[in-house]
C-alpha cells in the first residue's frame, strides 16, 4: 500500500487523509468545490464519540479550538414547557464533550491540519470516473487531469460519484419529508441558551438553538413539506427563508420565531435526506466513507462524527491488512453501528411528532439507552485481525 486518492475535501475526506497518515499511508485530498462545499454555511455539533475519533489521530485539540461546548439538552414544547432536560449523554462517562461549529471552519481546519502535516489538498478538481489500471486505480478529473493511487476513498458525501462508480444500482438519497434550515444572529435582546441546546417541538415544526461564548445564537428548523427543486433552493433569499421559516412558528408560545425573524444575514436551507443502507460499500480499489456509505437524517445529529469514526476505522485497517481484506474488515466493523444509527435517527424524527406525555417520557429514556452511541471508544493502537 503505497498511496491513496480521496475524493472529497468535507469532514470525511480530511479526517481520513489524517488517519491513512497516520497509518504511514500517503494520502492526497481531491475536493470538487473551488472552496468548502455547498452545505459550507450550516453548522454542526461532533458528538462525544466523533470527537473520542478525532482524538485517535491527534486532531481533537484543532477541533476544540475553532468550537464551542454545548452539553446539555432541553426539550420544550409549543407552549414553551419544559419536558425534560440533561446532559447530551446522559450520565455515562465519556472521554470527550460534544462541541459546535460552523462547517465551513471545520472545514478549513482539517485541511489546514491536514497540510500541515504534509497532505497535499487541491480543490476544482471534480471526479468524473475512475479506471481500473491492474491493482491500481486511476481517478480522472473534470479538468481533464487525473491521478493514479492504490486506493480511491469516496469522501464525496450523500450525493457521491463514486457510490455510483461502485454499483451503478446504488440506491439514491431518500428525501426525509423536511426542508432544513440554518442560521444565525447576534441580537442581544434574545434569550441566550450558553452551554446547552435547547430543543422545541412547536405545533408545526421542530426548532433548536444554542448560543455561543461570543453571544451568536445559531439556530435550526426542520419544516415538513415537499421537496425543494435545485432552482426553488438557489432562488430564496435571506428574506424568503426568514418569512417561509417563521410562518411554521406563528401558533407557538416559544422563542423560535423571534430568533427567526432577528436574522437578517445568512440563512442557509435545503433538503434533508438519508441513506438508510448502501449494499456495496467497496469495489476493487474503490471504498466509501461518510455520507457517502450511510447518511442518516438530522435528528441524530451524529452524521459528521459517524464520518470520522469511519475514517479513523477505515484507516485502522488499511495499515494492518491487505486492501482487499482491509476494506472487508471495516465494512465489517462499521456496517451494524452506522446503519442502527440511521434507523435510530429516523425514529427520533418520529418520535417529534407525538404527543407531550409520550415525547417527555421517550426524551428523557433517549439519552441513558445510547451508551452504544456516544460511549463508543476507538483505540488505535489496538491491531485489526
Amino acid at each position: 500500500m503505497t498511496r491513496a486518492l480521496i475524493i472529497g475535501g468535507g469532514v470525511a475526506g480530511p479526517a481520513t487523509a489524517l488517519a491513512l497518515h497516520k497509518a504511514g499511508i500517503e494520502a492526497a485530498v481531491y475536493e470538487a468545490y473551488p472552496v468548502g462545499g455547498d452545505d459550507v454555511g450550516a453548522f454542526l455539533t461532533i458528538m462525544n464519540n466523533g470527537m473520542d475519533a478525532l482524538a485517535a489521530v491527534d486532531a481533537a485539540e484543532v477541533v476544540e479550538a475553532i468550537s464551542f461546548p454545548a452539553t446539555t439538552v432541553e426539550f420544550l414544547n409549543g407552549t414553551g414547557q419544559v419536558l425534560g432536560r440533561q446532559h447530551i449523554a446522559g450520565q455515562l462517562e465519556t472521554r470527550h464533550d460534544p462541541r459546535t461549529m460552523r462547517r465551513s471552519a471545520l472545514y478549513r481546519a482539517l485541511t489546514e491540519e491536514a497540510r500541515g502535516r504534509g497532505i497535499p489538498v487541491s480543490n476544482g478538481k471534480r471526479l468524473v470516473d475512475a479506471v481500473s489500471e491492474g491493482d491500481r486505480i486511476r481517478a480522472v478529473f473534470e479538468d481533464g487531469t487525473s491521478e493514479v493511487g492504490d486506493v480511491l476513498v469516496g469522501a464525496d458525501g450523500i450525493h457521491s460519484r463514486v457510490r455510483s462508480l461502485i454499483d451503478p444500482a446504488a440506491p439514491e438519497p431518500r428525501y426525509t419529508g423536511l426542508n432544513i434550515l440554518y442560521g444565525y444572529t447576534d441580537d442581544p435582546t434574545l434569550p441566550l441558551s450558553t452551554d446547552a441546546y435547547r430543543m422545541i417541538q412547536g405545533k408545526r415544526a421542530f426548532f433548536g438553538y444554542t448560543t455561543s461564548p461570543h453571544g451568536e445564537t445559531f439556530w435550526f428548523a426542520r419544516l415538513p413539506g415537499p421537496e425543494l427543486t435545485r432552482d426553488r433552493v438557489a432562488g430564496l433569499t435571506v428574506d424568503g427563508w426568514r418569512r417561509r421559516a417563521a410562518e411554521y412558528f406563528i401558533a407557538d408560545a416559544t422563542p423560535s420565531r423571534r430568533i427567526i425573524e432577528a436574522t437578517w444575514g445568512e440563512i442557509i436551507g435545503g433538503n434533508a435526506y438519508d441513506v438508510p443502507s448502501t449494499p456495496h460499500w467497496f469495489r476493487g480499489a474503490m471504498v466509501l466513507v461518510g455520507d457517502a456509505a450511510h447518511a442518516a437524517s438530522p435528528a441524530a445529529g451524529q452524521g459528521a462524527s459517524m464520518a470520522l469514526e469511519d475514517a479513523v476505522v477505515l484507516g485502522k485497517c488499511l495499515r494492518d491488512l491487505p486492501r482487499d481484506a482491509a476494506f472487508e474488515a471495516y465494512v465489517r466493523i462499521r456496517r451494524e453501528r452506522v446503519e442502527r444509527l440511521v434507523a435510530t435517527s429516523a425514529n427520533d424524527g418520529a418520535t417529534q411528532d407525538s404527543g407531550d406525555e409520550v415525547l417527555s417520557e421517550q426524551l428523557n429514556d433517549r439519552q441513558q439507552s445510547r451508551a452504544w452511541l456516544y460511549a463508543h471508544h476507538i483505540e488505535w493502537a489496538e491491531t485489526v485481525v
